[in-house]
């Protein structure tokens, strides 16, 4: 992922100026990045160490948006249209 990227998908789901950090933009630039290994993956078939690593990070954007679940469900559900995550 380039860094142009990264920050415009900071920008896009930051709720202030200077949040970097909060679980919405991690949660979007987990999906990014699982969206360009499964990419990566589709070609390269044997590549079990990336794999390994997106299924962890599967894991990991799984847990923050649970927890977003609980905390507020309506923008939960909104979190999860705008990325396009099935759940």
């Amino acid at each position: 992922m380039q860094k142009e990227d990264k920050i415009k998908l900071i920008k896009t789901y930051q709720k202030n100026v200077n949040d970097t950090g909060s679980v919405e933009v991690q949660v979007a630039i987990l999906t990014q990045r699982i969206n360009l290994l499964t990419e990566h993956l589709k070609i390269n078939k044997k590549d079990f160490h990336s794999r390994y690593g997106l299924l962890k990070m599967v894991g990991k954007r799984r847990r923050f948006l649970n927890y977003i679940k609980k905390k507020d469900l309506n923008f939960y559900r909104s979190l999860i249209s705008k990325l396009g995550v099935r759940r």
